[in-house]
């Protein structure tokens, strides 16, 4: 299979996923049959009884709905070294870490050879789709790629964010280059030790090989977002090393220094060039386009809690078109964007039927009849029963229960997903947002999407003064009497007294959940609270979670900080410049 990385051939690719998708159903029992027999001596399956059956009726019946922590003390036996089959018939030698940034604390998941084989064929799928709509050059990626550290746990075994383990397998390069995904950088940027100076690298190496770039990416919209927010404060210091030909005095990581300083040479033509350009832009708009003449468009997760970043994004792509990645987590992947032209807001995703075996938990009847008393009760443990792949229904809203073949069975991904339509007989699937990042003080319950949109409608308010919402975040404070929603802003300049005021206000009523309007209206949750905060808050927050050990490619701002959380908090808590109670009941 490796071989054959190296020509890729398009229509083949999707050839064969047609094939895949024609007959879901089949698929999906057969997948679950290879995941049962090349696992079936695992002790957490042997414990079930299932006794050497793969059919899915049995495999509903014995093995139990779970979440991270049912298999948790699974998983830290696996840490600590334990080469027994325990959750998988071949030893897991890898292990991904989760970014951490919804819990405080980083997951450890296991990572195999199978996992990395889903990953190339995500890639492959989608790219095959996307270079069928907007067809690249021979050229480079201007890839904004940051891999942290591998460790090994106390069992010896490998471990690293999930970016990173894939980053750092022999197989990556070998597909990357096959689907013409050739970074500008060199590995030395992208393995660099510390991520401002690889960030800096990174825009440098795009401008020397500008008229090459034929498109932008980074796992996350954010990354790339943040990359062009740097690139504002460090461009004439750019413009200066490619005039001398001598790298910034910034960088200090040998590695790094050395491996740029092959690249690097004297070019005043293209210093000037750079530097005209940057000098007549308007408010940085287009400014993407007009550094990298020939890209084709701007590639990344842009989803969920990326879309808050997408306003800001557009503005600096000018005209070229924002794509979606595809949909997946650290536990593995689910599914490929094979509509690329839709705007991200729009992205779907079809699942995959072979990488996998995938259940989905109906959600609506959950959410209606959700007996407040019992919010701490687990979801899992509600009817309505998990249905299949194919049984899923247009326009209802499901949670992701996933069987991999790194040892997950019937495990809670904690994602809402939406489904949309179908691709032959598999779901095209829209994220909408994570199960548990719920703020709730008693009958209330608010995702992250409930906040997303409340931000962005008192956002406006902003606009017409021509600020944005840099990042944003939330919290439920219970110290007060009732308890009350804090909203932390971090805005792009000075806005009024007045502004911020109708800010507070709008936010408040923005949250149209039933339970919370009629519990604002008699007082049994308080005023919603908007703190803002000084810039270079958010800042702290993705410096803090470096700090941890993460990588900048799995960052996402945490929306919700719980009591899990408390440093986060304290960062947050520590910046608050101004606050406002609102006064909108």
């Amino acid at each position: 299979m490796l071989e054959k990385m190296e020509e890729f051939d398009q229509e083949k690719v999707i050839e064969e996923f047609e094939a895949l998708t024609k007959d879901a159903e089949r698929v999906q029992r057969e997948t679950l049959k290879k995941i049962i027999e090349e696992n079936g001596s695992a002790e957490y399956l042997q414990s079930l009884g299932l006794n050497g059956r793969t059919d899915i009726e049995s495999f509903r019946a014995c093995v139990p709905l779970v979440t991270h922590q049912d298999l948790e003390p699974y998983i830290r036996r696996i840490v600590d070294g334990n080469s027994s089959p325990i959750l998988t018939g071949k030893p897991i030698t890898t292990i991904s870490l989760s970014s951490g940034t919804t819990q405080g604390k980083p997951k450890y998941i296991p990572f195999n050879d199978e996992l990395m084989e889903n990953t190339l064929q995500i890639y492959r799928t989608s790219f095959a789709f996307r270079n069928r709509e907007f067809p690249l050059g021979n050229g480079r990626a201007l890839q904004f790629l940051y891999s942290s550290k591998q460790f090994k746990t106390n069992g010896g075994l490998a471990a690293g964010t999930a970016t990173t383990n894939v980053f750092r397998n022999s197989m990556f390069k070998k597909a990357m280059k096959a689907i013409q995904s050739i970074s500008c950088s060199p590995d030395e940027v992208i393995f660099g030790s510390d991520f401002h100076q690889s960030l800096y690298c990174h825009l440098l190496c795009g401008l020397i090989f500008r008229d090459e770039v034929q498109f932008i990416s980074s796992t996350f919209a954010h990354s790339i977002l943040y990359a062009f927010r740097t690139f504002e404060q460090v461009w004439e210091e750019l413009c200066n090393d490619i005039r001398t030909g001598v790298l910034s005095s910034r960088i200090n990581v040998l590695s790094t220094r050395t491996a740029m300083s092959k690249l690097l040479k004297p070019n005043p033509e293209l210093a000037d060039l750079i530097y005209k350009k940057c000098s007549s832009l308007s408010n940085w708009y287009g400014l993407i386009p007009e550094l990298f003449p020939n890209a084709k468009y701007i590639y990344g997760i842009m989803t969920g809690s990326m879309e808050p970043y997408l306003k800001k994004l557009r503005h600096y792509a000018g005209g070229l078109p924002l794509l979606s990645a595809d949909y997946g987590a650290s536990e593995g992947w689910i599914g490929a964007n094979v509509n690329p032209k839709l705007p991200p807001e729009l992205a779907t995703y079809a699942v995959l039927p072979n990488i996998g075996y995938f259940e989905f938990i109906p959600l609506r009847e959950n959410i209606e009849d959700q007996d407040h008393n019992n919010m701490e009760s687990s979801f899992l443990r509600m009817e309505p029963k998990p249905v299949g792949l194919t049984e899923v229904k247009i326009g209802e809203e499901y949670e992701v229960i996933v069987t991999n073949f790194a040892g997950l069975y019937r495990y809670s991904l904690g994602d809402v997903v939406k489904v949309i339509g179908f691709h032959n007989s598999t779901p095209e699937i829209k994220f909408v947002c994570r199960r548990n990042l719920l703020l709730t003080i008693n009958i209330d319950k608010n995702t992250e999407k409930d906040l997303q949109l409340s931000v962005e409608e008192a956002g406006k308010l902003l606009s017409e003064e021509k600020l944005d919402v840099v990042d944003f975040s939330s919290h439920v404070d219970l110290s007060t009497d009732p308890g009350h929603y804090v909203i932390f802003w971090e805005i792009s300049g000075e806005a009024s007294q007045e502004v911020l005021k109708e800010c507070c206000n709008c936010l408040d009523k923005s949250f149209v959940d039933a339970g919370y309007v009629s519990s604002r209206k008699v007082n049994s949750i308080g005023a919603l609270e908007l703190r803002v905060v000084r810039r270079g808050t958010f800042q702290e927050i993705l410096d803090h979670y470096l700090g941890l050990g993460s990588a900048v490619s799995q960052f996402k701002t945490p929306r919700c900080v719980g009591p899990t959380n408390n440093l986060v908090l304290q960062i947050l808590c520590a910046n608050v410049v101004k606050s406002y109670f609102s006064t909108a009941f």
